[in-house]
C-alpha cells in the first residue's frame, strides 16, 4: 500500500470514529466498545475493496457485507452515510422513534445494510448462505462478514463454519473482532477461544491473524484472502475495545454498552476533531 493511501485510510478511520461517537453521544447511550474496535477493518473493507454502488444499493452482482455482531450498527451507519447511501443527517436519529437507523442493523430500514442482524450467530449463518447462493449464480461477488469474539461462543457459528469449509466457499471472507472482551467480562475467562486459528483451520478455513488497527496489515490480509478460491477465509483481528478514544479505552472492562454524558460526548469529539476536519 502506498504511503499516501495509508494516510488517507488512517484519517478516514478517525473520521468514522468521530461520526460514530457523535451519533451515539447525541443519543446518550450505545455500544461504544465494539463499534470502536471494529472501525479500522470496516474502513479498509468499504473504502478499498467492496464493489458497491451507493446510488444502487441492491445492485445484483454487488459485494455484500453482513455485520453479524449487529450491535456495532452505529459504526456501519457512519460508513454508509459517509459513502452516500443516505444523508449524514440521519445519524442524528440513531435509535429514536421513527428512525431508519435502529440500534442493531436492519436491512429493511437502512440502505446499504445487506442483512438484519443482532441475534448472535445469525448473521454469520446468513453470510454462509449468501456465499453459497453467489457461488451458484457465478456472479463473482465476495461475501464479507464480521463476528465478535463473544459471539464465537455460539454453536451456530461453528455449524455454519463447518458447512462453509465443506462447500469450499472461496468467495466468503470473514473477520473476528478479537478485542478479548464480551458483555460479562474477559473472553478468556468466560469461554477461552484459544487456539482460535487452529479451530478455524480444522473447519477447513484459510486463517490469518493481524493487528486489527493496522490498515496496511488488514488490507494485505484481505488481498491474500481474495486470492484463496478453494477455501473460505477467516481474518482474526487483534483489537482493543473502545480503540481511539482514550477514556473509553481505559474502561475497557466496562465499555460494552455505556451511557455518555454531554461532557463525555464533548470530550470525545474534541479528541477526534483535529484529524477529522481535513478529511
Amino acid at each position: 500500500m502506498e504511503g499516501k493511501r495509508k494516510a488517507e485510510l488512517v484519517k478516514k478511520c478517525r473520521r468514522i470514529r468521530y461520526l460514530t461517537m457523535d451519533e451515539i453521544g447525541k443519543l446518550g447511550v450505545g455500544h461504544v466498545g465494539g463499534c470502536l474496535s471494529a472501525i479500522d477493518a470496516l474502513v479498509v473493507l468499504y473504502y478499498n475493496h467492496m464493489r458497491i454502488d451507493p446510488q444502487n444499493p441492491r445492485m445484483s452482482n454487488r459485494d455484500r457485507f453482513v455485520l453479524s455482531k449487529g450491535h456495532a450498527g452505529p459504526a456501519l451507519y457512519a460508513i454508509l452515510a459517509d459513502k452516500g447511501f443516505f444523508p449524514l443527517s440521519w445519524l442524528d436519529t440513531l435509535n429514536r422513534g421513527g428512525t431508519r437507523l435502529p440500534s442493531h442493523a436492519d436491512m429493511n430500514q437502512t440502505p446499504g445494510v445487506d442483512m438484519t442482524t443482532g441475534s448472535l450467530g445469525q448473521g454469520f449463518s446468513c453470510a454462509v448462505g449468501m456465499a453459497i447462493g453467489s457461488k451458484r449464480r457465478k456472479d463473482n461477488a465476495f461475501i464479507y462478514t464480521m463476528i465478535g469474539d463473544g459471539e464465537t461462543d455460539e454453536g451456530i457459528i461453528w455449524e455454519a463454519a463447518m458447512l462453509a469449509g465443506n462447500q469450499k466457499l472461496g468467495n466468503l471472507i470473514a473477520f473476528t473482532d478479537y478485542n478479548k472482551m464480551q458483555l460479562d467480562g474477559e473472553t478468556r475467562v468466560i469461554n477461552d477461544l484459544e487456539p482460535l486459528s487452529d479451530k478455524w483451520r480444522a473447519f477447513g478455513w484459510e486463517t490469518e491473524e493481524v493487528d486489527g488497527h493496522d490498515v496496511e496489515a488488514i488490507d494485505a490480509a484481505i488481498c491474500r484472502a481474495k486470492q484463496q478460491l478453494q477455501r473460505p477465509s477467516m481474518i482474526i483481528l487483534h483489537t482493543i475495545k473502545g480503540k481511539g478514544v482514550s477514556f473509553i479505552e481505559e474502561m475497557w472492562r466496562n465499555n460494552h454498552n455505556i451511557t455518555l454524558s454531554p461532557e463525555q460526548h464533548k470530550k470525545t469529539l474534541e479528541e477526534l476533531r483535529e484529524v477529522t476536519l481535513d478529511v
